[in-house]
C-alpha cells in the first residue's frame, strides 16, 4: 500500500519529468560535447532518468488510483 505522501510525491516526479522532457532552455544553443549537440545529450540522459523513474514506480506504486486498499478494482467494471 502506498501512503498519501508517496502518491503526491509520484505526481510531482511525473510532473517534473514531463516539464523538463523538452530542453527548451537549450533551444538555439550550438554547444557540442563529444561530437553531439548538448541538447541531444540532455535528451539521452533524460530518457535514462525517465526509464529509471518508471521502473521504480512500477515496482513500488503500480496501481495508484486503480486499486483500493483491499486490492479490489475501482469503478463499475467488477
Amino acid at each position: 500500500m502506498v501512503s498519501t505522501a508517496e502518491k503526491y510525491g509520484w505526481a510531482v516526479v511525473f510532473a517534473l519529468l514531463v516539464t523538463f522532457a523538452i530542453p527548451w532552455f537549450l533551444w538555439g544553443d550550438s554547444r557540442m560535447a563529444l561530437g553531439l549537440p548538448v541538447w541531444l545529450w540532455w535528451h539521452i540522459g533524460w530518457m535514462v532518468l525517465a526509464s529509471a523513474a518508471f521502473w521504480t514506480f512500477a515496482n513500488r506504486a503500480w496501481g495508484i488510483g486503480i486499486t483500493d486498499t483491499d486490492g479490489t478494482t475501482t469503478g463499475d467494471h467488477a
